[in-house]
């Protein structure tokens, strides 16, 4: 069996030998046999776990839900569908085929990114991260920066070794595809939102790793990371709330009413949880609300709390499923495109679930990023099962025997 592909579609030709014919399969076919199901598996299995965790932890929030207990849950559910529906037409359209659209989805994700910073940008929580769309949905365009990030650098870091002209990106090649990752982290910054710039900077690493460019530029970018963040603090960029999320890191007996408190909040909540936890909807910490934004950035102390170490290890257990098949499946892929992509989201998803989980036990500092596929909030939701639909699609049009 093998995986044909055209510039608009693909498909998978089996070799009959009793008619020494090669037929067609029907695209339905193809797709749902050749799916990674560990992967959409344990992704679903997060978002249920996800949605039993918002409903906890917003039921009793009257100033968010009103009458309605299920009113969080149930925007969860519905982004959630939508997210999947999303995976399913990325992976109908494949990765090759949105390769030649990176351009357009580039320039679009920057205007959105652009957007932000004019009177229809919002700010919440200290971020003007967010753009209004109405009826009390709101988009975050960094999320989107990133999938676009992904796929802007792979395809100028694969190009010309997929087509067999060089076997690794030349240095020329690796500062054209730096130059197109800078312009929406510099964008990202003036919001500002440094959670984001971290992660795309970590996309940006494992992307360099993964198209096999010189250890040069990787550990160049480590040095320049550390050099501007030296500076970026000396120089007083960073918003007073951003100096104090680091500064009650270092120091977390620091003003434990304040700066502190949240990740204070955290630990108490996580550790009051014991092995098996308090039982969903029981937890002190969830019911009587001490824990700030526990349905988006913290959600991961509700599982503590109320799941115990066996529902927080479950969780974890099935981001590092996501990760190891992500893994098989970037080293499986048919081109170094594929690769790339596959190795820019294993970056970006592995980064940011360990920034999340970390920043609640104390580990790492509050940086403002949801926990992919169980965090409430449309935008990541979309972007977390867009990244499953693009491995998807690499693993359908690899190429395999019969």
């Amino acid at each position: 069996m093998t995986v044909s592909s055209s510039s608009d579609s693909f498909y998978v030709r089996r070799y009959r030998p009793e008619q020494g014919t090669w037929s067609r399969l029907t695209a339905p076919d193809s797709l749902v046999r050749r799916m990674d199901w560990t992967l959409m598996s344990a992704a679903l299995a997060l978002v249920v776990i996800g949605s039993a965790l918002v409903w906890s932890a917003t039921r009793n929030r009257e100033e968010l839900v009103g009458d309605d207990p299920y009113a969080f849950v149930t925007k969860h559910i519905l982004v959630t569908l939508v997210g999947i529906a999303l995976m399913a037409a990325t992976m109908w359209l494949g990765h090759r085929t949105l390769r030649g659209a990176v351009p357009v989805l580039y320039a679009v994700s920057l205007v959105l990114a652009l957007m932000v910073l004019t009177p229809l940008g919002a700010t919440i929580n200290g971020q003007r991260a967010w753009l209004h769309l109405g009826g009390g949905f709101s988009l975050q365009p960094a999320e989107f920066c990133k999938i676009t990030v992904i796929l802007g650098m792979a395809m100028i870091l694969s190009a010309r070794v997929d087509a067999g002209d060089r076997p690794h990106p030349d240095h020329r090649t690796v500062l054209q595809a730096l130059l197109l990752a800078a312009v929406p982290i510099g964008i990202i910054m003036l919001m500002p939102d440094l959670g984001s710039v971290m992660v795309i900077t970590v996309i940006i690493l494992g992307v360099l790793m993964a198209s096999g460019a010189s250890n040069r530029w990787v550990l160049g970018l480590i040095g320049a990371g550390v050099g501007g963040a030296v500076l970026v603090v000396s120089l007083g960029m960073l918003d007073e709330y951003q100096v104090n999320r680091f500064a009650a890191f270092a120091n977390p007996a620091l003003d434990p009413a304040g700066v502190g408190y949240n990740t204070n909040q955290a630990r108490i909540a996580i550790g009051g949880g014991g092995l098996l936890g308090t039982g969903l909807g029981q937890g002190s910490q969830t019911t009587g609300q001490f824990v700030p934004e526990q349905q988006t950035d913290f959600i991961f102390t509700v599982a503590g709390e109320e799941l115990g170490f066996v529902g927080a290890g479950l969780i974890l257990v099935l981001l590092g499923l996501i990760l190891w098949r992500a893994c098989r499946i970037a080293l499986d892929a048919s081109d170094l495109y594929g690769t790339v992509v596959a190795a820019g989201i294993v970056a970006w998803l592995a980064f940011q679930a360990f920034e999340n989980i970390g920043m609640t036990l104390g580990i790492m500092p509050v940086a403002g990023l949801p926990l992919p596929f169980v965090s409430y909030g449309g935008s990541s939701m979309f972007a977390v099962w867009i990244a499953v639909g693009l491995l998807q699609s690499i693993t359908v049009q690899r190429p395999m025997s019969a």
